[in-house]
C-alpha cells in the first residue's frame, strides 16, 4: 500500500508541472501577437500623423482684403526745391556826384513808398550855389524889366519923330536879350537845384528795404556801388528748380504751396514765369514763382514747393496696396479663380488721400489692400471687400 501510494503522488506532481510550462506558452503566444497589433497600430498612426501637416496649409485658404478703387479726380503735382528772393531786385546807389553821408533815414525791414529819401548828402557848398543863381535870376528879371520900360517910352516918342525906327528895333533887341539872360538865368538855377536834390539817395519805388551798405560819414560817389537794396512792392518769388521733364507740364499761372526751410507754415503763389532753356548739367529748369510778402519768406532762404499742373482721373489705392522690388512698382489683384496675379504698374502722385496710380490698373479689377508681402503669384485666396468708411 505504501509504494502504490507514493507513486500515484508523484504521477501527479508530475502532471501539474507541464499543465504549468503549457500555461507560459500560451501567454508569450497571445503577448507576442498583442505587441505585433500594437506595432501595427503605431505605424499606421504615425504614417496618418505624417500626412496630416502637409495637407492641412491645403486646406487653409487665407482671407485677403480687396478694394475696387474706380477713378478718382486726381491732382498732377510737381514737386521742387529753391531760393527765394525778390520778384523785382532793385539795387540803390548814387545817382548825383555824390559826397559825405550826412543822414540814413532808413532801416533793412522798412516800407518805403517812390521816391522816399533813404540817405542824405552833405550839400553845404550846393546850397550856396543855388542861392548865387537864384539871385542872378532877379538880376536878369530886372535888366529885361528895364529894358521892356525902355522900349515902351521909345514907341511912345517915335509918332513925334524923336526916336527913329532903327532905334525902336535896337531897343527891341536889348529887351528880347534881357529876356533870354532871364530864361538862361533860371534854367541854370534849375538846374543847380536839380543837382544838389539828386545827391539825395532816393527809392526809386515802393517797396521794403533788403538790405543797407551806407553809415554816416561815408564818402560816397558814382563809384561806390549798391548801398541799398530793395524788393519792388515786398513782392517775392522762388526759383525752383523744376525737372526737364515736368516743365513741359508747367504754364503762368500755375497755383503753388511753398513751404520755406526750417518752417512748417505754407504759402500760397503762383508761377509767373517758366524758364525756356534747361541747363545741360543738372538737366533742370527754372520755375519762378511769386509770393506775397510776409515775414517768414526771406530772400535768400532755401523752399520746397508743390505746383498743381492739372488734374486727372486715376484710381486711388492705399499706400500698403502698392508694393515695389528691383523691376517696379506692383499690386496684386484677385482674378475670377481667387487666384492672384502680380500687375506692374505706373505709380503717380503721392498723397494723404493715398497712390493715384497712372497706368497698369483700370480701376475695376479687385485689388489686394494690404498683406501683399505675404502672398505669392498664383496662391488661392478668399477676397473680402473693403468697406468704405
Amino acid at each position: 500500500m505504501n509504494y502504490e501510494t507514493q507513486f500515484v503522488g508523484d504521477s501527479a506532481v508530475a502532471i501539474d508541472a507541464d499543465d504549468r510550462r503549457a500555461g507560459r506558452k500560451r501567454l508569450l503566444l497571445i503577448g507576442g501577437g498583442v505587441a505585433v497589433v500594437l506595432v501595427a497600430v503605431a505605424a499606421w498612426i504615425s504614417m496618418r500623423g505624417g500626412d496630416a501637416p502637409a495637407a492641412a496649409p491645403a486646406a487653409q485658404v487665407p482671407v485677403v482684403t480687396v478694394t475696387s478703387p474706380g477713378q478718382s479726380v486726381v491732382s498732377r503735382t510737381v514737386t521742387a526745391t529753391g531760393s527765394l528772393g525778390a520778384r523785382v531786385d532793385m539795387p540803390v546807389g548814387v545817382v548825383g556826384e555824390g559826397g559825405m553821408v550826412a543822414r540814413v533815414l532808413v532801416q533793412p525791414g522798412d516800407w518805403v513808398r517812390a521816391g522816399q529819401v533813404l540817405a542824405v548828402i552833405e550839400r553845404s557848398v550846393q546850397v550856396e550855389q543855388v542861392r548865387s543863381l537864384a539871385a542872378q535870376v532877379e538880376v536878369a528879371r530886372a535888366d529885361a524889366k528895364l529894358a521892356q520900360a525902355q522900349l515902351d517910352r521909345a514907341k511912345a516918342l517915335v509918332g513925334r519923330g524923336f526916336i527913329s525906327a532903327a532905334d525902336i528895333d535896337q531897343r527891341t533887341a536889348t529887351r528880347d536879350a534881357a529876356n533870354a539872360r532871364v530864361s538862361v538865368a533860371i534854367a541854370q538855377l534849375a538846374e543847380q537845384r536839380a543837382r544838389t536834390g539828386r545827391l539825395d539817395i532816393r527809392a526809386p519805388a515802393s517797396g521794403l528795404v533788403l538790405t543797407r551798405a551806407v553809415e554816416p560819414g561815408q564818402i560816397v560817389g558814382s563809384g561806390s556801388g549798391v548801398l541799398f537794396r530793395m524788393a519792388k512792392d515786398g513782392e517775392m518769388e522762388l526759383l525752383a528748380q523744376v525737372a526737364e521733364g515736368d516743365l513741359p507740364t508747367l504754364r503762368v499761372g500755375n497755383s503753388a504751396t511753398v513751404i520755406p526751410v526750417g518752417g512748417k507754415d505754407q504759402y500760397a503763389g503762383r508761377v509767373w514765369q517758366v524758364s525756356p532753356v534747361v541747363d545741360p548739367q543738372t538737366r533742370q529748369g527754372i520755375a519762378r514763382i511769386a509770393v506775397p510778402y510776409h515775414a517768414a519768406i526771406r530772400p535768400g532762404g532755401f523752399a520746397a514747393v508743390t505746383i498743381t499742373s492739372g488734374s486727372g482721373s486715376a484710381p486711388l489705392l492705399p499706400e500698403s496696396a502698392v508694393q515695389s522690388d528691383p523691376k517696379g512698382s506692383y499690386v496684386y489683384v484677385v482674378n475670377g479663380k481667387n487666384m492672384v496675379e502680380r500687375r506692374d504698374v505706373t505709380v503717380g502722385q503721392v498723397s494723404d488721400a493715398g497712390v493715384a496710380v497712372t497706368g497698369g490698373i483700370a480701376g475695376t479689377e479687385k485689388i489686394v489692400t494690404s498683406a501683399g508681402a505675404f502672398l505669392t503669384p498664383g496662391q488661392k485666396v478668399k477676397p473680402e471687400l473693403l468697406k468704405a468708411r
